[in-house]
């Protein structure tokens, strides 16, 4: 692929994608990432001072009225290419809550960066991703070399594999962005748009806590062959870290 942008790349799996794709023998001419404050970001900025195809951009996803900026930056950069991959990333979590103590603006936050975000960024770079698929090489398959939408969910968004109750926030706002990334899948496959839902694993990051069993780069490593490996036979799907393809239920 010759160009990805990536949501919250301050730290956790968004700076790890950063950093593995830069590190990579034949990287992404332009790496987009976004952060809410540049000057916070100090691994990324190092990132980005030791490799000129990376580019941050600072924007706080919440104000989905200023996408279009974001847009505008990425079609200059890209000059005619289109945008190969938006990989949606960035994410919020709440507590373990149960049902006595989950709040409505826990919910309401939840939703609006993990659901809406997503549907909105996806809805504003659907033409650039379409450039990018009319531009390809190859306009048989669907791939990331194409064009390709991934959003970052969980398996706690999964309701058959709900086992343990609670997270409501976070399970009810991934279930949902997953229903969001099938009917995406439906509405862009004619244009030749690939769209998955992906599950990185239990990670130790400030989201996943520090007892998850899976370090950053290990996870990286496995999603960056796994979205590789993606075909057209994986678009709509639910797919984990390692490729396989998970229940959506």
């Amino acid at each position: 692929m010759r160009s990805i942008l990536i949501t919250g790349c301050n730290r956790g799996l968004g700076l790890g994608l950063v950093k593995h794709l830069a590190e990579r023998s034949s990287p992404p001419d332009n790496i987009f990432a976004t952060c809410r404050d540049a000057s916070k970001a100090t691994e990324l900025c190092a990132l980005a001072d030791k490799s000129s195809n990376i580019h941050i951009i600072e924007i706080d996803l919440v104000y989905t009225d200023n996408y279009k900026r974001i847009v505008d930056i990425v079609s200059e950069k890209v000059n005619g290419a289109g945008l190969n991959v938006l990989f949606n990333n960035a994410g919020i979590s709440s507590k373990f809550t149960r049902l006595g103590l989950v709040k409505k603006q826990q919910m309401i936050d939840a939703f609006l960066v993990n659901t809406i975000a997503p549907i909105m960024l996806a809805k504003a770079f659907v033409p650039l991703l379409k450039v990018a698929a009319k531009n390809a090489k190859d306009k048989t398959e669907l791939s990331i070399r194409r064009a390709a939408i991934i959003n970052m969910t969980s398996i706690l968004g999964s309701i058959v594999e709900n086992n343990d109750g609670g997270f409501y926030p976070y399970r009810c706002s991934k279930a949902a962005l997953n229903a969001a990334t099938k009917s995406m899948s439906i509405d862009l496959k004619t244009d030749g748009i690939l769209v998955t839902c992906l599950h990185p694993g239990w990670v130790r990051t400030d989201l996943g806590g520090s007892n998850a069993p899976m370090d950053v780069d290990t996870s990286i490593n496995c999603i960056l062959n796994t979205l590789n490996s993606l075909t057209e036979r994986h678009t709509g799907c639910f797919v984990q870290y390692d490729g396989k393809i998970l229940p959506w239920k």
